[in-house]
């Protein structure tokens, strides 16, 4: 992919939000690390509010998701529909069935065909990109995890389950690429919108936690990530980011201050309608 790097380090993958926490909350292996002593309104909350946060939830946007879900309830569909290769069993075909050769049954010979099968209750996965330049507006942030988390919860509406990954993959020195990822939100767990939306939406995430998970790594990682502002983009997350077994993610585009998607919270939802609806997830309007 073009202008991807080479992956220099990659932090071990956190498999839960419990241990991302506290992977944040380890102690800093460097003094001056930003993630909880920037004493700014950059990070968009305290050191101490995001811990907070991060233990309740964001939940003044609630509403606003709530209204979203609604809108988009009618369009879910029930079903998600795959293609997989299922046996069919003939006359002539690709290979002898030995056991129905045996049997008598003409109908022996098998072959593989493709078939389209529903695969209603399927783990969706998402790996969310955390990371973004320092221009961007926390009204960008804010409406592109409005609109994620709606289209998040009207999936698990329709019976499917959702597994939510966050990964902070950033460029240091000269094509150098470190990469980070946590899975936020487990397809075995109720969905915590309050948790989802402080993840998707709110500032503090990246620029607190995030920035903290890398203070708290060995120090010549951090050193160096402290070093270079903690990166530059691209901040594009790869499949390969994730641990083995994820099952088929959907990576997302890092989030730019000159993608006009994110201008407001309509534009928001009209792009992640579009992106889930050619994801076979969402009918089209």
């Amino acid at each position: 992919m073009s202008g991807v790097g080479e992956t220099v380090h990659a932090l071990e993958p956190m498999w839960s939000w419990q241990e991302f926490v506290d992977r944040a909350r380890e102690p800093d292996s460097i003094p001056d690390g930003c993630g909880r002593h920037d004493r700014g309104a950059w990070p968009g909350a305290s050191w101490e509010e995001a811990l907070r946060l991060a233990r309740d939830g964001w939940a003044t946007v609630l509403p606003e998701v709530d209204a979203e879900v609604a809108e988009l309830r009618e369009r879910v569909r029930d079903e998600v529909v795959t293609t997989a290769l299922a046996p069919a069993w003939d006359v002539t075909g690709g290979e002898v069935d030995v056991g129905v050769y045996l049997s008598g049954t003409p109908e022996c010979m098998v072959d593989a065909v493709p078939q389209r099968l529903s695969a209603r209750g399927r783990v969706v996965a998402f790996l969310v990109p955390a990371g973004y330049v320092h221009t961007t507006p926390h009204a960008a942030v804010r409406n592109r995890g409005v609109a994620l988390a709606a289209l998040c919860s009207t999936i698990i509406a329709a019976g499917h389950s959702v597994e939510v990954w966050s990964g902070f993959c950033a460029h240091v020195g000269a094509g150098e690429r470190y990469a980070g990822v946590a899975r936020v939100v487990s397809a075995a767990e109720p969905l915590d919108m309050g948790r989802l939306m402080f993840v998707m939406a709110h500032p503090a995430m990246l620029r607190r936690l995030w920035f903290a998970v890398y203070d708290s790594a060995p120090r010549p990682v951090a050193r160096r990530m402290r070093d270079h502002e903690y990166g530059r983009a691209p901040y594009t997350c790869l499949p390969d980011d994730l641990p083995d077994g994820v099952p088929d993610p959907y990576v997302l585009p890092y989030l730019s201050p000159g993608d006009p998607q994110w201008e407001t919270a309509e534009t928001a939802l009209a792009w992640c309608q579009e992106m889930f609806t050619s994801l076979n997830l969402l009918h089209s309007p």
